[in-house]
């Protein structure tokens, strides 16, 4: 029996490996996948680590009701839900497992990408009506096309892997300069080739003070060609108004997004529901209910990867 090392709430769907596991090295699980943030002040003030995807916002609140937290594990990539500098400074470690769910996101943009270039939903669902319309639907093929990922990290670093067959002309950006880029992928310096060269820009950027609406009406008016818009990364990244304008007016031919910048729907200021409404009647934009990392699979690898960064490491 190994040594009791205290409780932990696991505030997130996680694979059974990573409680089994964490059972096994002396931690008390406590599950609550449905938990509030109210309810969480009562559940974490003895927890030693919390298992988290997006549903808690661990801010300093919470954080300061849990004086015996030692660690924070994060099921996915975005850390804006953790006050992370805060958590440091008191000496309570922050982990994040983008390694378990870049492939699952990757493939997800991938095949939004081909469904809205050759127009497989909207065929697909004329089919169902009795419609067989083939000129409508012809579709238009990756190769050749110009490609630009903002955000090299873990998941844009993976979508140009799954890119690099289809002979395309990849660009890629990110802000820290030390990052290095595959053979088949052309690093840019600036945003200055991709405003002038892209077909197609996909967001790959972490949510911070200085990716909040990236793409807005500025970068918009930078674009020199017509190119759809990506976006599996966070909803605030893509300014709402700013898509449905460029979409309105052709510059994006088509948008598909994962992620939406009030979640879920019933969540939505009315702002922003009004024009989520005109962009979901679109035949060029494809919705997904933030799902390109919520795979079987990602699930049990981001799980192995915590309990390695946890357990294992720490």
């Amino acid at each position: 029996m190994s040594m009791y090392k205290g409780k932990v709430l696991i505030a997130a769907p996680v694979h059974h490996v990573l409680t089994e596991w964490l059972n096994a090295n002396g931690y008390e699980c406590m599950m609550a996948e449905k938990i509030t943030q109210q309810l969480a002040f009562e559940l974490i003030k003895d927890c030693t680590g919390v298992i988290t995807s997006t549903r808690l916002q661990l801010n300093r609140e919470l954080i300061n009701a849990a004086p015996q937290l030692k660690w924070i594990g994060r099921m996915g990539s975005g850390m804006e839900v953790i006050d992370v500098d805060y958590a440091l400074s008191k000496g309570i470690m922050c982990h994040s497992s983008p390694e378990g769910n870049r492939n699952a996101v990757a493939e997800h943009a991938l095949g939004m990408l081909l469904a809205l270039n050759k127009k497989i939903i909207k065929g697909h669902n004329e089919v169902h009506e009795g419609k067989w319309l083939r000129d409508e639907n012809r579709g238009t093929e990756l190769e050749g096309k110009t490609i630009a990922i903002i955000g090299f990290g873990y998941m844009g670093r993976a979508f140009a892997h799954k890119l690099s067959v289809f002979d395309m002309h990849i660009l890629a950006y990110d802000k820290y300069k030390s990052r290095d880029f595959p053979e088949y992928v052309h690093g840019c310096s600036t945003l200055t080739d991709i405003y002038k060269e892209a077909d197609i820009v996909s967001f790959h950027v972490p949510l911070q003070d200085d990716t909040m609406h990236y793409f807005n009406n500025a970068f918009l008016e930078q674009m020199q060609k017509p190119f759809i818009l990506i976006n599996t990364a966070r909803g605030s990244v893509v300014d709402t108004k700013a898509l449905l304008g460029g979409l309105k007016s052709g510059k994006i031919t088509g948008a598909c997004l994962d992620v939406m910048e009030e979640e879920p729907l019933d969540k939505m200021s009315h702002e922003i529901k009004t024009c989520f409404d005109e962009i979901l009647k679109m035949p060029n934009v494809i919705v997904t209910p933030h799902t390109a990392g919520y795979s079987w699979e990602a699930l049990y690898k981001m799980s192995m990867t915590l309990l390695d960064k946890i357990v294992i490491g720490g």
